[in-house]
């Protein structure tokens, strides 16, 4: 008997088809990241990363063209089991020929290249629009700027994005999830919380009155508690964003680090499920801030993925990474990240919910404590392990010799 037969059996007794669960997990697209790989820099500013986030950290190897930035993503994928899909930000546009244009006037043709990437793949593509790190960012604000040409600039970036969005969706045959988020805020206590608010939602308004198609792009809103420099305001706070969606019918998203450092996104999931069709997730890890540490294989990670899992939600919730480390090997922090989601999720597929559901609604939280610290112990590696080997990505920590040689072989020489 092999160590996967064994696992196998051992879930059965507990009423788990491992198999089943494999298979769901193999059909479940990830949306990976693009900016993990260059320290959010883009390609269409040489301006400083800013608004409200930072990256810290100088590790030789850093993808500065396109093209590096492809081949680390395919090295990254090589090494990541399971379906993904590509996570684009604005600013990675692609000018060649000398042509550029604002971020007010990108067209699709300044993505066709990562089109074909993603055709040749098989991926489909999520969008951001791009309001930080640019001129136009004024005084920290842009759509919600009280100087009408910066906040028209930026409208007419939204309704650019959303084409760009549409134009994805049609090339892959994969809806696109495009996700709005502002770093606008004040450092200090503001004079006028209800202007900068009531501004964001003439702007948000005037984005969403051109036509695109509902069916193939998905507009979601992220909130924030706060950033750097913007520490005692933030005009995309959770109440804004929560009703704005309600009241425009777009999608909530939820990012596990825009929160106050008590709450936890967890905890939020069946509560969006049941006023939304979908919902979506920036997966991140927190560390006293919204500090975007490499996802890792924890207790918030692990309990994102039972409440999706435990309310029969894999197609309503989409998920994405979302994190930037420049303190460690680039490639790994991708690699790292994106296999803890997986063993997240495959954690809260091998869990017996029903059962445990029960319980609960018999009263016998003594079982239910029992129970869940009994899975603990439960021989998921080597479900983990067969997941893996199916997928043809090294299993266990041999994919670490592949980054290594990567390094020694790519990275360095640059």
């Amino acid at each position: 008997m092999t160590r996967y037969e064994y696992a196998k059996d051992m879930y059965a007794k507990i009423g788990i088809d491992t198999e089943a669960a494999i298979e769901k997990l193999s059909a479940l697209p990830i949306s990976m990241h693009c900016w993990q790989g260059d320290d959010v820099v883009g390609f269409d500013s040489k301006e400083a990363l800013s608004g409200g986030i930072q990256t810290t950290g100088n590790y030789p190897g850093k993808a500065t063209t396109p093209d590096e930035l492809m081949a680390d993503i395919d090295k990254a994928c090589s090494l990541i089991p399971g379906k993904k899909k590509l996570n684009l930000h604005a600013s990675y546009a692609i000018f060649e020929n000398g042509e550029f244009a604002d971020r007010d006037a990108i067209e699709p043709k300044h993505f066709a290249k990562w089109v074909a990437y993603a055709k040749e793949r098989n991926m489909g593509i999520d969008f951001n629009p791009t309001f930080f790190s640019h001129p136009m960012v004024k005084d920290n604000l842009t759509l919600s700027s009280p100087d009408e040409e910066v906040r028209a600039f930026w409208v007419r970036h939204g309704k650019a994005c959303l084409k760009i969005a549409e134009y994805f969706a049609q090339e892959t045959g994969v809806p696109c999830v495009m996700n709005i988020w502002i770093p606008d805020g004040y450092k200090d206590i503001p004079a006028d919380r209800f202007a900068p608010r009531a501004r964001f939602k003439k702007s948000l308004d005037e984005i969403l009155s051109i036509d695109y198609d509902k069916e193939k792009v998905y507009i979601t809103l992220e909130s924030k508690v706060f950033g750097i420099g913007l520490e005692s305001y933030t005009v995309g706070s959770a109440e804004f964003s929560l009703s704005y969606v309600n009241y425009k019918g777009i999608t909530p998203l939820m990012d596990n680090g825009h929160y106050h450092p008590t709450e936890v996104v967890s905890d939020k999931i069946s509560s969006l499920l049941l006023f939304n069709e979908k919902i979506a997730l920036h997966v991140t890890r927190g560390v006293r801030w919204d500090s975007d540490h490499v996802v890792i294989f924890d207790d918030e990670t692990k309990e994102i993925a039972k409440e999706i899992v435990a309310h029969d939600a894999l197609d309503r919730v989409f998920i994405a990474t979302d994190y930037f480390d420049a303190s460690i090997n680039r490639v790994a922090a991708w690699v790292i990240g994106l296999r803890n989601v997986q063993k997240a999720m495959l954690t809260a597929l091998l869990t017996p919910h029903a059962a445990l559901a029960a319980l609960q609604d018999s009263a016998n939280t003594t079982k239910i404590l029992a129970t869940q610290e009994e899975l603990k112990t439960y021989p998921f590696g080597d479900v983990w392990n067969e997941y893996c080997s199916r997928c043809g990505v090294p299993v266990g920590e041999s994919w670490f010799e592949e980054i290594e040689k990567y390094e020694a072989e790519v990275l360095s020489k640059r």
